[in-house]
């Protein structure tokens, strides 16, 4: 039996993860967490507050502290875009989690999103979006346990491939318990 129960959505801002995450908690009737809002509760400041004062590495360390902390089950969890920087966090919450990279291409983030400059990314000064991309890439493609294409869908589409997916991914785990 799949003992992995929460639904735990990476990517990149713009991908949809915060908008999907709260669509499918309440298609599934399950709570929903966004690791972004825990850090500015936990922190009682804004993420680009946390970047301009004390640096994105900082930004970094809080969240993952803040996403160790996570300890829940059959919740859906939209993790902020920096997460898989962290394999320990990556690690500790698929323990419990079945992972969804929600996939964008670089063109249909910047049709997204035009607040990159303020939205309290945790990237390096000199970093094009573009760099932070491609570098991230790869993180979300090593934690996924599931693939799911964000690109010209609405939520509702993006929402009914992860439940499909979703179903074939427990199938084959189950097969395999």
């Amino acid at each position: 039996m799949v003992k992995r129960k929460n639904l735990i959505l990476i990517g990149m801002p713009g991908s949809g993860k915060s908008t999907v995450g709260v669509i499918l908690a309440k298609a599934l009737t399950r709570p929903y967490l966004d690791s972004d809002i825990l850090i500015q509760l936990k922190e009682n400041r804004s993420l680009q507050d946390i970047v301009d004062a004390d640096g994105y590495m900082v930004l970094r360390e809080i969240e993952e502290q803040v996403l160790l902390d996570i300890n829940c089950e059959n919740h859906v969890i939209a993790t902020g875009g920096s997460a898989a920087y962290s394999g320990k966090a990556m690690e500790h919450l698929k323990k419990n989690g079945v992972v969804i990279f929600l996939d964008a291409s670089l063109e249909t983030l910047n049709s997204r999103i035009h607040n990159y400059e303020t939205r309290g990314l945790a990237k390096r000064a000199d970093q094009s979006f573009a760099d932070l991309f491609q570098e991230r890439l790869e993180l979300y493609t090593r934690y996924a346990d599931i693939v799911i294409d964000s690109n010209h869908r609405s939520q509702e589409e993006v929402c009914d491939d992860i439940h499909a997916k979703l179903e074939l991914f427990m199938a084959r785990e189950n097969v395999k318990a």
